[in-house]
């Protein structure tokens, strides 16, 4: 209430509307399994194209789990959901590794990332062969784990190309027939900690290295001459040399800097490029602090993909330079420059060709290609449930607990064959958990290959939830990667169905009938028969009908009570109550009386007539179609001593015409 203690004038905002409801979006999906790259805990990453899926988590080829080599299915669901009408997806990678648990964890414990033993991270070493004993050298390693120990090209190649620049030194050079000469050089573009290769024609330094060498730039505060002076430090405690010492005519500091490709194997390789950094640890655009362990941007993480010297054992910008540019060239490399250098020049050392003009800023590239690591073992059910002891490192299910706006989740691939019947049932168990824990959401589950209809109806049969669907047969593909036909799990293509629907007509109609995009045929061609059987069970089949393709055939839950036995219907009213639950948290803490529980009506109400408008419900007029009660006969004075507002809501949801039955007989016209 304000006040009013001095005469005036007071101007006030008041609204004249009542509160408003917005329908919730139920066409985002979430996908957790195995892949070939990318994070394995934290905050799931929202994709909206298949494209996203390759640039965070590798793309459509084969892993290689401790059982042998296994189709994808993770990146074949994404695949499978975007191409059929999908649009929003969080993926949560899982991984289990090969290495026993580490000493100190219970051997059920579910590893977060920072966990994972360092073997199964694809790596290199960029070998310091100047060192005793010689080979050790900057360690370079994958960003997340993922690899092959026997398949080379499963495994990111790194080049990193050298760039110097021309040279930055400009000033008013030195008389040398007048002792009394000015030397007043000056630097363009130098900064803190920037590597420069500097070459002294005039005469040689009086500090190692030799003329022509690299060290890095160093601000320093002289107390005798112009404050904060350039000076270039070799190493840390020696190799110092001043901007006074160098004269502009002769002498040359060209910046150089290091360029980065990294190539991504696969079937569809691609790469990617960062430009402009530089070797020492303590630049802002160094190797170190670029491609460092914690990068404290989720972002950088995820398209950042290896990490520099991860210990951080090298704390200068020369020693870092000095190692890889004295790496041995390669072939091709060498036929280069040996075309451009002068004629009679054969020396391709680095003391030798970095200044060179005739070389251009292309004199030195550094191949770095990373060996080892592993995708792990197929991962066990606890890694699809997941582990929540870090809130900040969640894994599996538990990272999608944080995201309120996926409706639809999936697993595809927890139900191939390679698994037993009782990992795959404990797999679908713990998605319907988590469905039903988190109340707006509806598990698509997947049979397993190779079901006939006995086993299918015996798995089936295993699970009762309003809160999951269960789709059967498996969908035959052209697999882009090997252009061969493999089958996948339906879920992909379920959710994207679900999808699709929910943006073409609405949450309230049956997510089937519908095409199902990419298949050539199904694993089980099932006829009508077949279905009778399975659709009262809860199955939901996939059928071909000639002339009219590949369709989804199938809209019910698992659930055994007859009330939610359809998938629209539970989602539908997911829909109705996350909606109302978003849009009435500005009740909470109000007072609790008639003024209130007419404004929840109201807002109630209006939403509900929405709906109605839009033919998602039931009656020819609002009150046949729903009610909505919230006064002194839905609470009692108990309930309101006790900060309860009770609002109570019925609606006339529709159904799906599951069966269109026509009933056709002889007429005798009446007509003479």
């Amino acid at each position: 209430m304000p006040e009013y203690l001095a005469p005036g004038v007071y101007v006030e905002e008041v609204s004249f509307r009542s509160k408003s409801i917005e329908g919730v979006s139920t066409s985002t999906a979430g996908f957790v399994g195995p892949a070939r790259f990318g994070p394995a805990d934290g905050v799931p990453e929202l994709l909206t194209s298949f494209g996203d899926f390759e640039r965070i988590y590798g793309g459509l080829d084969e892993l290689e789990f401790d059982t042998g080599e296994s189709i994808n299915f993770l990146a074949q669901g994404v695949r499978a959901f975007f191409d059929n009408g999908g649009q929003r997806l969080y993926v949560q990678r899982i991984f289990e590794s090969t290495q026993s648990t580490p000493e100190g964890f219970p051997p059920e414990t579910v590893l977060s990332e920072a966990d994972i033993p360092v073997t199964d991270y694809a790596s290199s070493q960029i070998a310091d062969d100047s060192t005793s004993p010689p080979g050790t050298g900057i360690f370079v390693r994958a960003r997340y784990p993922g690899g092959s120990q026997d398949d080379a090209n499963r495994n990111l190649g790194i080049t990193f190309t050298v760039h110097v620049t021309k040279s930055v030194l400009a000033g008013v050079p030195r008389d040398p027939t007048d002792p009394n000469s000015p030397n007043d050089p000056a630097l363009r573009g130098v900064n803190q900690y920037d590597l420069v290769w500097i070459s002294e024609q005039s005469s040689p330094p009086s500090s190692p290295p030799a003329a022509g060498g690299v060290y890095w730039a160093d601000k320093f505060f002289d107390t005798t001459q112009t404050p904060n002076r350039w000076s270039w430090r070799f190493k840390s405690d020696h190799g110092e040399k001043f901007l006074k010492d160098l004269h502009p005519s002769t002498d040359q500091v060209r910046i150089v800097t290091v360029g980065v490709s990294v190539n991504f194997p696969g079937a569809f390789p691609r790469s990617v490029s960062y430009s402009n950094l530089t070797f020492h640890p303590d630049h802002p655009s160094s190797l170190s602090k670029f491609f460092a362990v914690d990068l404290g941007n989720r972002s950088l993480s995820l398209t950042v993909p290896f990490v520099f010297d991860p210990n951080g054992l090298f704390t200068d910008g020369t020693t870092i330079a000095r190692i890889m540019m004295t790496q041995p060239r390669t072939l091709a490399e060498e036929k280069r420059v040996q075309k451009l250098l002068p004629a009679g020049t054969t020396d391709l050392s680095i003391l030798g060709t970095l200044g060179s003009d005739s070389l251009a800023d292309t004199d030195r590239q550094i191949l770095v290609n990373l060996s080892g690591g592993s995708d792990g073992k197929l991962p066990a059910p606890t890694r699809y449930q997941g582990d929540d002891t870090n809130p900040q490192r969640k894994t599996g299910l538990k990272a999608f607990e944080d995201v309120t706006d996926i409706s639809i989740v999936a697993a595809p691939g927890y139900s191939n064959s390679t698994y037993t019947n009782d990992n795959v049932l404990a797999t679908a168990l713990f998605l319907i958990a988590h469905c039903e824990q988190m109340r707006y959401r509806i598990a698509v589950l997947d049979s397993t290959d190779g079901q006939d209809l006995t086993t299918v109806r015996t798995a089936r049969a295993q699970m009762d939830s309003t809160y999951a669907a269960f789709y059967y047969p498996w969908i035959r593909i052209i697999d882009p990667v090997t252009e061969g036909e493999i089958n996948i799990p339906p879920s992909g293509s379920v959710a994207g169905i679900y999808a699709y629907n929910d943006i073409l007509y609405g949450v309230h109609k049956a997510p089937a009938n519908m095409v199902v995009q990419d298949a050539i045929r199904f694993e089980v061609m099932l006829n009508k028969a077949q279905q009778d059987v399975l659709n009262p069970e809860g199955v939901n089949c996939f059928r071909f009908f000639e002339d009219r393709g590949y369709r989804l055939w199938g809209a019910r839950t698992i659930s055994s009570d007859p009330e939610w036995k359809y998938v629209n219907l539970r989602r539908y009213f997911a829909y109705l109550e996350h909606s109302i639950d978003l849009g009435t948290q500005w009740a909470v803490f109000d007072v609790n009386s008639e003024p209130l529980w007419s404004n929840v009506r109201t807002a109630v109400e209006q939403f509900l007539n929405n709906e109605w408008a839009n033919a998602r419900l039931m009656g020819s007029k609002p009150e046949e179609a729903y009610f909505v009660r919230c006064d002194r006969t839905t609470m009692t004075q108990n309930d309101l001593d006790n900060g309860r507002l009770i609002c109570l809501v019925g609606v006339a949801a529709t159904r799906p015409a599951e069966f269109v039955i026509f009933r056709i007989g002889q007429w005798v016209s009446t007509q003479a």
